[in-house]
């Protein structure tokens, strides 16, 4: 067996103040990377309504772009679907009164997918089981999506949730082949092999990709390794991935924005410097909303200077008015599509949108998102191609 893609959630069940408070979900066979992705997704979309609702359901266009499937690759979401719901998850822990508790429980109970969605469930225990806040918390898809490899991953789940304490303790070498999922693998029962195809491998991509860094040490009895353990810290170059860490101008969104327009590093630091991101980044807004702009550089330069934009001051007669009424409209509609759309779709708009995007474009829209006037007719193709129809009302 190896550890539930909820690896992680493992830590979740066990209460901060009562250490020994451990609760362990192993799951029978092999989860691929892309299934333990899959039943991340599938748990963070039904996790509100875990124990309340037994059914729930994800588009299944969305489900597929959030797992890196291409959108239309049906048959890859079935087969990983019918994985899942062949799996058994397994548990075995003490409850809150201290008593021994043993369960055992499909992964998911059942899955279908019908009309473009994409519905399932969990049984009751198993529900029980994996609601829990600091599960949610833990379920980061934003670190998940990082991974490239499914022993990596299960190794970063299953360090995470000891980084308050530093260290995973120790674990038995048959404990750890089963948690990266080749327990049943004659060729990993040699230290060796071990250390150079997962662990290795793994941890080099850990340290990469993720907000820790592990560092692993071995036990041994005589020449043989019998026990491995990793000790955990933060990773200070990604402690908050894809937000500015605040240690330096060249850090911030803003002063990627004014290089993506061409904007030279000691201009685009002097701005910053002396107005401040926010300004600066009113401005940038200000100057890809007109239209006809011949030098974005100059123009910028001048806006900020002038302070366009603000009491209705304006630029050059070339510049274009203020946006007008239908875009006002259109804006208003986009506003209303994603606030339509459930978190965990909104994440997978956000990646379908931005995998387009490159430069000042993509910089403009992780800065402002939907609401980007420098793309503002992609996004309007975008959302007419994912709700066909969406505009017709402006017609």
């Amino acid at each position: 067996m190896e550890e539930f893609a909820r690896d992680r959630l493992t830590g979740s069940l066990r209460r901060g103040a009562v250490k020994k408070h451990v609760a362990a979900i192993h799951v029978s066979g092999k989860l691929t990377l892309l299934q333990r992705k899959l039943s991340n997704v599938l748990l963070l979309n039904a996790y509100d309504t875990l124990t309340t609702n037994r059914r729930h359901q994800i588009d299944a266009r969305t489900l597929c772009m959030m797992i890196g499937y291409n959108s239309n690759d049906f048959d890859t979401l079935k087969d990983s679907l019918r994985g899942l719901a062949e799996t058994v998850a397994e548990w075995d822990m003490l409850d809150e009164q201290g008593r021994q508790e043993w369960g055992v429980s499909s992964l998911l109970s059942y899955a279908k997918l019908k009309g473009g969605v994409c519905e399932y469930a969990y049984s009751d225990a198993l529900a029980e089981k994996l609601h829990d806040p600091k599960v949610f918390a833990l379920i980061n898809l934003n670190i998940q999506r990082r991974f490239t490899s499914g022993h990596a991953l299960a190794l970063y789940e299953n360090c995470y949730r000891f980084i308050r304490t530093g260290s995973t303790g120790w674990w038995s070498l048959d404990l750890f082949r089963r948690l990266m999922g080749v327990a049943d693998s004659a060729y990993y029962e040699s230290y060796k092999h071990l250390n150079a195809k997962i662990i290795k491998p793994a941890v080099a991509e850990v340290n990469k990709t993720s907000n820790i860094l592990v560092t692993p040490e071995v036990k041994k009895m005589g020449r043989q390794v019998t026990d491995i353990r990793f000790l955990i810290e933060e990773n200070p170059q990604l402690a908050i991935l894809d937000l500015d860490d605040g240690e330096g101008i060249r850090n911030g969104a803003v002063y990627a924005r004014l290089r993506g327009l061409g904007v030279s590093d000691r201009l685009a630091r002097q701005w910053i410097g002396q107005h401040g991101e926010d300004y600066v980044g009113r401005k940038i807004d200000y100057v890809a909303g007109q239209e006809g702009v011949r030098n974005p550089v100059r123009y910028l330069s001048a806006a900020i200077k002038a302070d366009f934009g603000a009491d209705g001051q304006g630029g050059t007669p070339a510049q274009a008015p203020p946006p007008s009424s239908d875009r006002a409209k259109r804006l208003a509609r986009i506003k209303a599509l994603v606030e339509a759309r459930s978190p965990t779709q909104r994440d997978a708009d956000k990646r379908m949108f931005l995998s387009r995007l490159e430069g000042a474009a993509r910089d403009d829209f992780e800065r402002h998102g939907w609401m980007s006037a420098l793309n503002a007719e992609r996004i309007v193709a975008f959302w007419e191609d994912l709700v066909p129809g969406a505009f017709d009302e402006e017609a």
